[in-house]
């Protein structure tokens, strides 16, 4: 057994030595876990879970480098349970029978637990997160599943009910920076060979943008780079500055999942944007999609959807100009249609606002679905079949000065304005009150020459 340790430990030494610095830096207890106070800070669910090893199953959910793995790895140092790991890549139905049989015989035989972790759990098809309700729901597993996606969406709903979902956000500067200094200075990590300038420091925090994964492997080559070649196993110390981050990650990758929450909720943020007539941050939410390559033809169909929506016929100009920059971004591509994507966004910010066309369609949807049968009104039927004459008199508009009589369009029971409420804005209001002058005008006419 002594043995049999020994040789593990060797074993984990040798790995340590060529493991990158974000893994060899990974705490293997709560208390040298950074951030997440919210969901395993003192006092929380789950931090009680973990320490008195009373674990239940959990899905964590957060974007990458939060340490969703970091807490799995954590839990499997301190648990008395067996700690069993399936991949969520290349894992089958198969794997994942073996697996809940052999924790099934570890329960009969000695009375151990099996934790079953499962990474990127998402990954998983409907018939392999089936496969595992059984197992979780009589405990003969206890299920540490790890997700970048929303598992609402992505996790079978019935193995979400017999879970509890822990979200994870992304760190935040401060945090980022702990773990710096810490890789700075811990024997593990690059043991005091190195130090890192304050401008440095902030580019590497900004670089991150809340990953610490991601800052650590930046912390990692920036070191490569300043290590002066021909350098003595254990020189230093050495400086690493602003040069050397820059180098060694030249370009600045935001997180961004053209099919995760990232993607919803930066359109999300580009529509509202636009809608609260704001061209700045419309500007800064369309930049980010274009840089990440999102789909351009996906964010002019949002423009297009918003002229409609939140502008409509307070300018009708808008629907064109945004269908143009949807037919530009056919013929031009990146990079030159992200300019007729900014042109279009920032008409709509400028444009004024009005919701009347979608609520009006709404509102008369509503009616049609859950009101009474309404017939249309005889003087509006068509005349083509017998009996017509029988209808009443149609009034034509164009006969009339104003190019308008009055007349009922809608059916009995509706009045005017059951649908419709025009915008207070733009060229909608003035039509509105052009109209309004015309038929006030016409009927002033009318009655003075029946009066004469």
């Amino acid at each position: 057994m002594s043995m049999d340790t020994l040789f593990t430990n060797i074993e984990r030494y040798k790995r340590n030595l060529n493991a990158p610095l974000a893994v060899r830096m990974r705490p293997q207890t709560l208390d040298g876990f950074v951030g997440q106070e919210a969901a395993v800070g003192e006092g929380s669910w789950l931090r009680r879970a973990i320490e008195q090893d009373a674990l239940s199953s959990i899905i964590l959910y957060g974007p990458a480098g939060t340490g969703k793995t970091t807490l799995a790895r954590i839990i499997a140092n301190g648990t008395h349970a067996a700690f069993v790991e399936v991949s969520a890549v290349t894992g089958t139905v198969k794997d994942l029978r073996q697996a809940i049989e052999a924790a099934e015989n570890r329960l009969l035989t000695t009375g151990q637990r099996t934790i079953l972790f499962i990474d990127e759990i998402h990954r998983f098809n409907r018939t392999q997160q089936d496969a595992l309700l059984h197992a979780v729901e009589d405990r003969i597993v206890v299920l540490v599943g790890a997700t970048t996606e929303n598992p609402f969406f992505e996790v079978n709903s019935a193995l979400i009910s017999r879970s509890r979902v822990i979200e994870l956000t992304v760190l935040s500067d401060d945090d980022i920076r702990v773990l710096l200094d810490r890789a700075l200075s811990d024997p593990v990590g690059l043991g005091g060979r190195y130090t890192l300038g304050a401008d440095a420091a902030d580019e590497i925090v900004t670089l991150a943008g809340g990953d610490g994964r991601a800052a650590l492997t930046t912390l990692e080559l920036a070191s490569q780079m300043a290590t002066p070649a021909g350098s003595a196993q254990g020189a230093g110390p050495f400086e690493i500055t602003r040069e050397h981050v820059v180098d060694a990650n030249p370009r600045r990758g935001l997180s961004y999942d053209k099919h995760g929450d990232m993607h919803y909720d930066i359109i999300s943020a580009f529509i509202k944007s636009m809608r609260g007539s704001d061209p700045d941050a419309a500007l800064y939410w369309l930049a980010r999609m274009i840089d990440a390559g999102e789909d351009p033809k996906f964010i002019a169909r949002r423009i297009m959807i918003c002229a409609s929506e939140d502008i409509g016929n307070a300018d009708p100009q808008a629907l064109l100009v945004a269908h143009a920059a949807f037919k530009a971004t056919e013929v031009i591509g990146y990079p030159e249609c992200r300019i007729n994507l900014a042109q279009a966004a920032l008409y709509l910010c400028l444009a004024p606002k009005s919701n009347a066309a979608e609520a009006g369609i709404d509102a008369a949807l509503e009616e049609v679905r859950t009101g009474p049968r309404r017939e249309v009104p005889n003087h509006l039927r068509d005349r083509h079949r017998p009996g017509s004459d029988e209808y009443g008199p149609y009034l034509y508009p164009h006969n009339y000065p104003a190019g308008w009589v009055a007349q009922r369009y809608l059916p009995e029971g509706l009045e005017k304005g059951a649908f419709y409420t025009p915008g207070a804005r733009g060229w909608e209001a003035w039509r509105v009150e052009a109209a309004a002058r015309d038929r006030s005008e016409q009927d002033e006419g009318g009655n003075a020459g029946a009066d004469g």
